[in-house]
């Protein structure tokens, strides 16, 4: 039980670390270059995980039309869109808006899965987050003294957190009968992200960010091997320990470490700011009763980590 103490904190720990190694790399190089060097360091940890599980097989390619959905929404696009998002935004902040998709999830879950419609606690944590959002943004603010967060920043980490979301859905509704282990899934789904972002990424001037070894290894280890890579193992080591629900409920941790480094780093967090950060928390939770509350079942397959997430 030690050992999976020491797993649920290193998981919060790695993805609210995400949050500083994207912007420490984006003084150098695009959001695009980010998410392709991303998923190429966590892919060959993946790659290597399953093959020594011996989970991957031929005979799996005839759902690649569903590996290249999830590889699309929850990896290439997603990975773009919080890294384009941190660019521009305090990584604390954008670390609070990463740990979003649960929100999202619900919401789309209830629009398009009959069997997981909203409860009541559900609903007010729906509220929360948005209210969160809502004041972490300041949209009414723009022309005010000090203005608010860059609102592109900001619908970028949204969008993100909204196909991680969309994402969820297309799982519970084409995949719950796929005899495939997760690891396998992942894999895939990481092997053909890499493909699509290489033929959708301008690599001109990418080699950039190893000359400052800070970003360089932030983004290779950091963001990569440990953010995304090990993320996923310890995620799976989880799951086989716990339910899924308490799997997952390690985005808990994952504000907090990215408030705690963007505060390090000399960040600043106003008071409204510190507000929506503390609905967000509640809003995560809410929703996690409420499906506690309900009894609904998590999807048997996972395909990615809340990125922020993930």
């Amino acid at each position: 039980m030690r050992k999976t103490y020491i797993a649920f904190l290193l998981l919060g720990i790695f993805w609210g670390s995400n949050f500083i190694y994207m912007k420490w790399a984006g003084e150098f190089i695009s959001a695009g270059q980010i998410s392709l060097l991303r998923v190429f360091f966590a892919f060959v940890v993946v790659l290597a995980l399953a093959w020594q599980k011996k989970v991957l097989s031929f005979e799996q390619i005839r759902y690649a039309h569903h590996f290249a959905v999830l590889a699309a929404l929850a990896t290439a696009f997603t990975y773009f869109s919080m890294a384009r998002g941190t660019s521009l935004l305090p990584s604390g902040i954008a670390g609070v808006l990463g740990a979003t998709p649960p929100l999202f999830t619900a919401l789309a879950a209830h629009v398009f899965l009959r069997q997981e419609r909203m409860n009541g606690l559900m609903v007010l944590g729906v509220g929360l987050g948005l209210a969160g959002i809502t004041l972490i943004s300041r949209p009414c603010s723009l022309a005010s003294a000090g203005g608010s967060l860059d609102m592109q920043g900001v619908a970028w980490l949204l969008s993100g957190a909204m196909a991680f979301g969309l994402s969820y859905v297309y799982v519970r509704m084409f995949m719950s009968g796929i005899n495939v282990r997760p690891i396998a899934i992942v894999t895939w789904q990481m092997g053909i992200a890499l493909l699509m972002l290489l033929c959708a990424t301008d690599l001109s001037g990418i080699g950039r960010v190893f000359s400052d070894w800070r970003a360089a290894i932030g983004l290779a280890v950091g963001l990569g091997v440990l953010g995304t890579g090990a993320s996923l193992f310890l995620y799976y080591l989880l799951l086989e320990e716990l339910s899924a629900v308490a799997a997952a409920s390690a985005i808990y941790i994952t504000p907090v470490v990215s408030l705690a480094i963007g505060w390090a780093v000399g960040e600043q967090i106003g008071l409204a700011d510190a507000f929506g950060v503390a609905l967000i928390f509640c809003c995560i939770a809410a929703l996690e009763l409420g499906r506690q509350v309900a009894g609904s079942e998590e999807p048997r397959v996972v395909v990615n980590p809340p990125t922020a997430a993930d």
